[in-house]
């Protein structure tokens, strides 16, 4: 990959890591909830995803998803409802201080929220589309292929594990300010309602955008 591809695809990189998603609203629930230490397992599960969704795309399977109305629907329906049961999960969450939070991230197993990371971003075919008409961009036909989704790979996966961690740490200091069940309760329901709001927007998603 030459050195000016490599620099405009980072430059895209943070663009699209940049973009709000459910990626970045399962960040910040989950720093507030459970620290940022704690929550990093979710980053650790998004950046799975992410490249989940980028070897799909590398081996032709995002084509076919794409081209086929079943297997669309499928992804699609899963990723939203799926998201729609993070939403009623963080809706009813307890108002915990941070001390409280903290101890109740031991119940919350790391694999529970490398599963919960990885679910959110696997099951979204907006993010199969959009690697669709990217990836393809930034890739030379005529050299190995390979090595050129592999840069891509560790670009993104850069981009987006700083970003992610910026959004966690920035909701996990949030919630060490926040004073008062109900205002914790409020913040709850507030990021309860905006997975919710993105399940909505997913389940009305189709393949022509």
């Amino acid at each position: 990959m030459a050195l000016h591809t490599w620099l405009a695809f980072f430059v895209a990189a943070w663009l699209i890591s940049l973009s709000p998603g459910a990626g970045a609203i399962s960040c910040m629930a989950a720093g507030m909830r459970h620290g940022f230490r704690h929550a990093l397992w979710n980053i650790v599960g998004l950046q799975i995803g992410v490249q989940l969704v980028l070897v799909i795309v590398a081996a032709g399977l995002g084509t076919l998803i794409a081209a086929s109305e079943t297997a669309f629907t499928a992804v699609k329906w899963t990723g939203a409802l799926y998201l729609a049961w993070l939403g009623i999960q963080q809706w009813r969450a307890p108002p915990a201080a941070l001390d409280a939070a903290t101890a109740d991230s031991a119940a919350t197993t790391r694999r529970a929220l490398v599963l919960r990371g990885v679910l959110v971003n696997a099951t979204n075919p907006k993010g199969i589309l959009f690697m669709l008409a990217v990836l393809p961009q930034f890739i030379d036909p005529a050299r190995p292929q390979l090595p050129q989704y592999a840069i891509c790979s560790a670009t993104l996966l850069f981009t987006d594990a700083v970003v992610m961690s910026g959004y966690t740490a920035f909701a996990s200091r949030v919630l060490a300010l926040l004073r008062g069940d109900a205002r914790r309760r409020l913040v709850n329901r507030a990021f309860g309602s905006a997975f919710v709001g993105a399940a909505a927007l997913l389940a009305t998603f189709s393949r022509t955008g």
